[in-house]
């Protein structure tokens, strides 16, 4: 103040906005010694702290202008109401009667009483609008509340363009850096950078993999195809890339975009998951498929009159089982973003190519589509391992048949185990397990189930690894990682945690183009790939979208194979959980191996069998069994005869349903 007299003159034009009185005092003395900075304090701050306290200035109209409401609103933001609407939209309405005149005698130009005109009719149309409104917001700030939910509308992009930074955690639900790989591979384009790594490295949750001082001499090295089932001389088995397309149904995903991901995958060499909405037309193009097969019976099932749940039918499964485009079968339990949900498909939103694909006839065109939580042609871990083996034999037995699910209750996935092996046949065992994280994507589902239910893809994958090893069964099952899988590194660390390979959805969908824009649930997604909507479809380009599938799966199939071979690690069983590394914080870090060792640690082939081959013992070769993963086996047993007893291990089918009717 001291070095700004003029500053100090202007300012005091705002002081007459204020009553007379102390504080007007003080600011006349802050004035009076604004040339002696030591004392002009000392006044202010007595006449402050003395007599402040018995009258508080209130500011006038004029001053008020210059600050802000108690909410943090401008104060004509507050001062809006219907009256104030009222009074603007007269005022906007005489201004646009006096334009014409005005523009009659070329005071103003043509076109001026036409923009004046418009304007006014669209104020008054917006605002009645908002007044008739049942939200109390549209009603007490009519028109000027339609800003607050243009920019709340337009706030994703705003995140995503101007605030998100490259590598921020917990960008939803991709950083920006991870889009960015996935957006260069596929596009064939240089995806190195330079001056070292944007992270931090001493950041709590940083991961990273202990390289050998003996690599592999060359990433040719590395085995980039996994055989799933083949376990005997007579079982059917396929080669799977190490890097697939994951479960996403048509329906959840437009014509064009299936296209496109199935001639991707067919050009890659991998297979393509079907999701559980069916066999479309255009998943039958060239590309190796993996058929899922779900709680709904797309494709495979029949409408139960009584009930009018749908049931799983025998002669649709076979029929479509035995394409010459399908490879394994599928058969999923649960999903990681919504576990034990289920879902409707709307009658309004069954189009004669959805309901082609599904399968969908007579009553089931006219009704909303349930797909439950659980599925009704098995009740019990037996039954469903006899499900298993009746699958495969309406396959013909040439495809590897899996189970899919998100891991939930420990004690039920240890009776699963548990049935396995007890399982007379082995046709009955699975081929494949595919675990589903927490962490994995959908086109919709309530918040709750995507944030709070299930468990994330490091912990189930390691619980279901090690049961099986435990079991004795880890040879004999192939394992497969879904959730968030985007890189190399991703698939490195889901083979440390005992995946044999992985599937990929959003990661592919990012390679078809998608921008995270977040509309996947309203048919409005501006990419054309999770809508029907024909004209927003009809821009996604099959041709040129498919080959950057393929560019994106070769690159990064590529990359985790260099990792790899700097690992030393020419097969994903030879990734160890020694060989990964997470920080716990600043100082403390632990290997893969090391983590969550009292429900999740890694235990020796055969150790949950025990002296009398089902009771484990608390320690196998001089290996604890941790007391916790020792109840779980315990527990699971007694279950899976408990529910066999309750629920009985026959298989449930249409035909079956209609004789006891």
């Amino acid at each position: 103040v001291s070095q700004c007299p003029k500053l100090v003159q202007r300012g005091m034009l705002h002081i007459r906005a204020l009553r007379s009185g102390p504080a007007a005092a003080a600011l006349r003395g802050v004035v009076a010694h604004r040339g002696r900075p030591s004392s002009w304090g000392v006044v202010s701050r007595t006449a402050t702290t003395t007599d402040a306290r018995e009258q508080k200035p209130e500011p006038t109209k004029e001053a008020s202008r210059y600050r802000l409401g108690d909410g943090g609103l401008p104060d004509f933001i507050e001062a809006w109401s219907p009256a104030m609407f009222r009074s603007v939209g007269y005022g906007l309405a005489a201004f646009s009667a006096v334009s014409w005149p005005l523009s009659l005698h070329h005071e103003v130009g043509h076109l001026a009483p036409l923009a004046v005109s418009a304007a006014t009719i669209a104020y008054w149309r917006i605002g009645l609008a908002d007044l008739r409104s049942r939200s109390a917001l549209r009603r007490n700030f009519p028109l000027l509340v339609n800003v607050r939910y243009l920019l709340e509308s337009i706030r994703p992009e705003i995140q995503q363009y101007f605030i998100e930074g490259t590598e921020e955690k917990g960008s939803v639900p991709y950083s920006r850096a991870e889009r960015s790989v996935v957006y260069r591979r596929a596009k064939n384009v240089r995806d190195t950078v330079c001056l070292g790594t944007r992270r931090d490295v001493y950041a709590e949750g940083h991961e990273w993999a202990n390289h050998s001082m003996w690599p592999l001499a060359s990433p040719d090295d590395v085995a980039t195809r996994v055989t799933i089932g083949g376990h005997s001389s007579t079982a059917a088995s396929y080669s799977a890339s190490l890097l697939n397309v994951s479960a996403m149904s048509f329906g959840a995903l437009s014509e064009n975009a299936v296209a496109a991901l199935n001639d991707g995958a067919r050009l890659a060499g991998c297979y393509h998951n079907t999701g559980e909405g069916g066999i479309a037309a255009n998943h039958l193009r060239g590309a190796d498929v993996c058929w899922n097969v779900g709680t709904g019976y797309f494709a495979c099932g029949e409408r139960d009159p009584a009930t009018g749940r749908r049931m799983f039918s025998p002669d649709k499964f076979a029929k479509n089982a035995r394409r010459p485009e399908v490879k394994l079968v599928e058969l999923k339990l649960s999903q990681g973003a919504k576990p034990a949900h289920g879902g409707i498909l709307p009658a309004s939103k069954i189009t004669p190519a959805i309901a082609e694909a599904r399968q969908l006839e007579g009553d089931d065109l006219h009704h909303d589509v349930l797909s439950p939580p659980r599925h009704s042609a098995f009740a019990s871990p037996r039954g469903l391992l006899n499900f298993v083996a009746m699958l495969r034999e309406l396959a013909g037995g040439t495809k590897p048949i899996g189970v899919k699910l998100c891991v939930g209750k420990p004690e039920e996935l240890a009776a699963l185990i548990h049935a396995m092996l007890e399982a007379h046949d082995d046709a009955m065992i699975p081929d494949f397990i595919t675990v589903d994280g927490a962490e994995g994507g959908t086109g919709a589902a309530p918040p709750e189930f995507q944030d709070s239910v299930g468990m994330p893809l490091a912990e189930g994958l390691r619980l279901t690894n090690n049961l099986l090893i435990g079991a004795g069964l880890r040879d004999r099952v192939t394992l497969v990682a879904s959730g968030k899988i985007v890189d190399g590194f991703s698939m490195a660390k889901a083979f440390a945690l005992g995946a044999d390979l992985c599937n990929a959805a959003r990661a592919m969908m990012f390679a078809l183009g998608c921008i995270q824009a977040l509309k996947c649930n309203t048919n409005r997604c501006p990419t054309g790939i999770t809508t029907q909507d024909p004209r927003l479809a009809a821009g996604l380009d099959v041709d040129s979208k498919a080959i950057r599938v393929w560019n994106y799966h070769a690159a990064t199939v590529h990359s985790c194979a260099e990792i790899m071979a700097a690992i030393g690690a020419p097969t994903p069983r030879d990734v160890s959980p020694d060989d990964l590394f997470k920080r716990e914080n600043g100082i403390h870090v632990k290997s893969f191996r090391d983590m969550h060792t009292e429900y999740f640690a890694c235990i020796p082939p055969g150790s949950l069998l025990g002296d009398d081959g089902e009771t484990p013992n608390a320690q196998h070769d001089g290996h604890p069994i941790p007391p916790r993963v020792r109840d779980w086996w315990h527990r699971g047993g007694e279950l899976c005869r408990t529910i066999s007893q309750k629920n009985g291990d026959a298989v449930r089918v249409f035909g079956d349903a209609m004789k006891d009717q």
